[in-house]
């Protein structure tokens, strides 16, 4: 009998027991590939949505980058009972040049193989999860599709390089862009399922990339495991940051770079100086950082905070004392981005006053549940105007925050992603769907 003859009934075999697998509802082998996965202590999204697939039961392994600004070899790690692959690759995210984090990015799928092959040898997967970014993990995809019968299912979270052609990252039509559109194509085309986070996403990609086909698309959010918080001592925490007791305190916390948009943030920030009804704290990192510290070394606000970074539990506290959550996107954008950013205000209960672009659906979301305002981040008349309104209605406050925790458990919880994906991994008259 030949090699290949003996291969091919081995993967007939090996299909055959996964159906009978999967038709009784034994658990699957997972993997899930990304570039940043937190270690044992931290979360986001990614893990949260992890540990629903490993409370239903299956085999979860990840594996995920190790910059090599962190100095350490690859190695596996037993992190929440997951094996968890950190691969050493170049540098990708953070603040990286251009040119390493392109060779970093493009030479991650050959990394992500050898290490797959290496660390788990004897380990079959049935189903691979993966996320952008980035968008360059086609060729790994395609390898454990072949290799394995395994499944693929992309989770959609940044549509590039479309947006870094929107903030002038990468020039339109360049080879650059035209080499990563490629990649993009390549990954959508090889991935069974993709998962977009909100109806916007879809739609983008339904008018942008007609070879993708309708039925592969769906909406799988952004979202969490909701815990019960309390919002704690909230007057020693505000006389720690000296934030003056009857003001209405808003917060932005996360990335501080192109993407949001910093010159709009200070121009805001400008017309809302040393009012004292309202207080601001800015809490991040980012290569615009700079220019809000700038700002508030000119204008030396009194009520305005600006934190270059803090450790979580302090950022959390921090959280738990605020009234409003911030978003900001630049209005540039001409793809719908969708911050995860929006779920930890979520949760704490908070009403959510965004601005943004008008491509993402954000805004509309938001009015749909009635937990916040928007305006375009264009607009500084306009969101100064929302802020005095804010401030004028602490009841509208306080109501949309309950609404915000609501439509978090109804919509953005992870159950529901783990449901919506997993669904398609269910046997419909004696087929998988």
């Amino acid at each position: 009998m030949t090699t290949s003859l003996i291969n091919s009934e081995l993967d007939a075999d090996r299909m055959s027991k996964r159906m009978i697998k999967w038709k009784i509802g034994v658990k699957m082998n997972v993997l899930f590939m990304t570039i940043a996965y937190p270690k044992e202590g931290e979360n986001n999204i990614y893990t949260d949505l992890i540990q629903e697939f490993v409370k239903n039961g299956h085999d979860l392994y990840i594996a995920c980058s190790n910059e090599r600004r962190n100095n350490q070899h690859t190695v596996v790690n037993v992190e929440r009972n997951i094996n968890v692959l950190r691969i050493r690759t170049g540098n990708i995210t953070g603040q990286v040049n251009i040119i390493e984090k392109g060779i970093s990015t493009v030479s991650l799928e050959k990394m992500f193989i050898r290490a797959i092959n290496s660390y788990f040898p004897k380990i079959h997967f049935d189903l691979v999860l993966y996320s952008t970014p980035p968008i360059t993990f086609a060729a790994t995809v395609k390898y454990l599709k072949k290799r394995d019968k395994a499944k693929t299912y992309l989770i959609l979270k940044d549509i590039f390089p479309q947006n870094a052609v929107d903030m002038g990252m990468i020039r339109s039509n360049s080879l650059l862009h035209r080499y990563f559109t490629w990649k993009e194509n390549k990954l959508y085309t090889i991935s069974d399922y993709i998962g977009c986070m909100s109806q916007a996403n879809v739609d983008y990609i339904v008018k942008n990339n007609p070879k993708v086909s309708n039925d592969k698309l769906e909406i799988c959010p952004n979202s969490i495991s909701p815990k019960l918080l309390t919002r704690g001592d909230i007057q020693s925490i505000r006389s720690k940051y000296e934030i003056p007791p009857n003001s209405t305190t808003f917060i932005y916390g996360g990335n501080l770079g192109k993407p949001q948009g910093i010159e709009f943030v200070v121009e805001c920030l400008k017309k809302n100086n040393n009012k004292n009804d309202r207080f601001f704290i800015v809490c991040g990192k980012g290569k615009d950082y700079s220019k809000l510290e700038e700002f508030c070394l000119k204008e030396k606000p009194d009520n305005i905070i600006l934190i270059n970074g803090l450790p979580k539990k302090e950022y959390d506290d921090l959280v738990k004392i605020c009234d409003v959550g911030l978003i900001f996107l630049d209005h540039r954008f001409t793809i719908p981005n969708f911050p995860s950013r929006i779920l930890s205000y979520m949760e704490y209960g908070m009403p959510v006053l965004a601005s943004t672009d008008c491509n993402t659906d954000i805004g509309k979301v938001i009015k749909q549940g009635s937990f916040g305002w928007w305006c375009e981040s264009n607009d500084s008349e306009k969101y100064t105007e929302l802020i005095d309104s804010i401030c004028k209605n602490k009841k509208l406050v306080n109501e949309y925050g309950i609404n915000a925790k609501k439509y978090l458990e109804d919509n953005y919880t992870a159950e529901i992603s783990y449901n919506t994906i997993i669904k398609h991994f269910t046997v419909f008259d004696g087929g998988i769907r």
